[in-house]
């Protein structure tokens, strides 16, 4: 399934510092205050370079998902 492949992908980034550094150099944009604002379609182009393959639709689901869950997480702190 393409979402594992997304999951693998930034496993690889956060392990490999050296890749990270690739990622951020190819994918980000540098906007004010260093924020960042990433290209999604390079990032699925960069994650094909190393043998992943995933869409920027299954790219958002895997961004959104996640930040969906950590929002329920801290509604339900009863």
């Amino acid at each position: 399934m393409s979402i594992q492949q997304v999951n693998a992908f930034y496993e690889l980034l956060i392990s490999e510092p050296a890749i990270y550094d690739q990622y951020q150099n190819k994918c980000c944009s540098q906007g004010f205050f260093g924020s960042c604002h990433w290209d999604k379609s390079k990032i699925v182009r960069f994650a094909a370079t190393h043998g992943y393959n995933f869409n920027e639709n299954e790219l958002d689901q895997v961004w959104f998902e996640t930040e969906s869950n950590y929002a329920d997480d801290s509604l339900n702190l009863a």
